[in-house]
């Protein structure tokens, strides 16, 4: 292709050629020359073009409180350069989005509970987008980018830290007091960012989820001798390793996180208990459900655990001597739970499963993961949406754990000192009003146990003055 010989490139060309060489350029020469700059001009269109497809588009912007952070979630085409730094007076945090279009409105996020009074947005350096949050308070920024998984695109995620918050990160366990309560924690999976399984009709598990643990929380509220701690309280993410922090912060007595899990196979039904196990999963659905639960900090964005990364020797063998006792107190409540739960729904396996699920790794606290049903069961997720439902897996977990801190309280709790102080073998006289049940509460027994005792079904009439013997 032959070019215009007064094009101002090609001459230039020729003159650098023409100064390196004192031979005359011959006519085979300027072709060359020509052809080469031909190429170099077609070569550099693939990178023009390039750049500009690499010009990233916010797609939408998600905010999620929780009771330490809010974080904003911003979805985008492709990956993106950014900035994150805070000013002060007042405070402020400033986001600059490198070559990116700002498409996508901010005015529908609802900014009532956060630390955020305004969201303001500009073109920076022509190519770009800066971001500005008016803010109530100071916080501590922090940004991270995410990869596309199976849930989500392209994210930068913006954390917007509670100062109070930053400055108590190590925090020490709360005070123990003596007859103090036995501390239930209840964790409800996934939350904010990570849905979890969705199933039938949209049935999302991190709704599910939630609601049955407030109900367990509300039935061990009721229950003397006990507080429960809600590991999450509300619609928000929290890590795995932070959810296990919480609960040994409370000094919690057990560690218990409420699923209803998905599966491959749509008829997979039924409840589950599972413990820990650092060996490997005691079934398929074990191991395929494991894995699934621990990809939750990828979706969450935060720093997942691994089960494998005690390499140390010495903290290999402190681990297995502190997770000793505590794996067997965590089969043994898991079994109550197990059996509980088999009187209200389906057990998927007849015995306490286990698999490496990342957020049951406490070496000093019994932990177990219950598998109230599965969602991606059209009949299982029709009953997991609804409140009576919702209780009857309830009260089945809460009796599971509550008979079995009765029978084995910690020491230092109030249920401990009841059972030291009244002696095993003592008795009660049935007053007027006297039912079977409220006589079981009283001396912090369960119902099963107190008829068991005294050869007694809940078909049995009390009498006035009748003698119940307290196991």
């Amino acid at each position: 292709m032959e070019q215009d010989s007064g094009a101002p490139y090609p001459d230039n060309l020729e003159q650098a050629a023409d100064q390196q060489s004192d031979k005359p350029i011959s006519l085979t020469r300027r072709r060359f020359s020509q052809i080469a700059t031909v190429l170099v001009a077609s070569l550099t269109l693939p990178a023009a073009s390039t750049a500009l497809a690499a010009v990233a588009s916010v797609k939408g912007v998600r905010l999620w409180r929780s009771p330490e952070k809010t974080r904003l979630v911003f979805d985008m085409s492709s990956g993106v350069e950014h900035k994150v730094f805070p000013l002060s007076n007042p405070p402020k945090v400033v986001i600059d989005l490198e070559n990116t279009r700002l498409p996508s409105s901010l005015d529908g996020l609802k900014l009532g509970d956060t630390p955020i009074k305004g969201i303001r947005k500009a073109v920076r350096n022509k190519t770009g987008v800066r971001i500005v949050l008016d803010l109530k308070k100071d916080v501590n920024p922090r940004s991270f980018v995410l990869k596309p998984n199976a849930t989500y695109g392209h994210r930068l995620v913006v954390d917007l830290v509670d100062k109070a918050v930053a400055a108590t990160q190590t925090r020490k366990p709360e005070p123990v007091n003596k007859n103090r309560d036995v501390i239930i924690a209840i964790d409800a999976g996934h939350g904010g960012e990570d849905p979890g399984a969705v199933g039938h009709r949209g049935a999302r598990e991190k709704d599910v989820v939630l609601a049955i643990s407030r109900e367990v929380a509300a039935l061990f509220e009721k229950s003397s001798g006990f507080k429960p701690v809600l590991v999450r309280t509300g619609d928000y993410y929290i890590s795995l390793r932070e959810r296990t922090r919480i609960a040994r912060r409370k000094n919690a007595d057990v560690f218990i996180s409420i699923h209803a899990d998905a599966f491959n196979r749509t008829a997979a039904n039924g409840s589950s208990v599972f413990t820990l196990s650092e060996r490997g999963a005691s079934s398929e659905e074990a191991r395929w459900l494991a894995n699934k639960e621990n990809n939750s900090d990828l979706i969450g964005g935060e720093d997942g655990i691994s089960l494998g990364d005690k390499d140390d020797v010495l903290a290999s063998v402190l681990l297995d001597l502190s997770m000793t006792d505590s794996q067997s107190r965590s089969q043994r409540i898991g079994s109550q739970v197990l059996g509980q739960l088999g009187r209200v729904n389906r057990l998927h396996k007849k015995k306490v499963e286990q698999a490496a699920f990342a957020v049951l790794k406490n070496p000093d606290i019994p932990s177990l993961l219950i598998e109230t049903g599965f969602i991606t069961n059209p009949t299982e997720a029709s009953k997991l949406v609804t409140k009576a439902h919702q209780r009857k897996l309830a009260r089945a977990i809460h009796s599971g754990v509550r008979d079995f801190f009765l029978k084995n309280p910690p020491a230092g709790t109030l249920i401990a000192s009841n059972r030291s102080s009244s002696g095993a073998g003592s008795s009660y006289k049935v007053k007027s009003g006297d039912t079977l049940s409220g006589i079981a509460s009283r001396h912090n027994v369960s119902l099963s146990r107190l008829l068991s005792h005294n050869s007694l079904s809940t078909r049995d009439t009390l009498r006035v003055g009748q003698v119940i013997r307290i196991p």
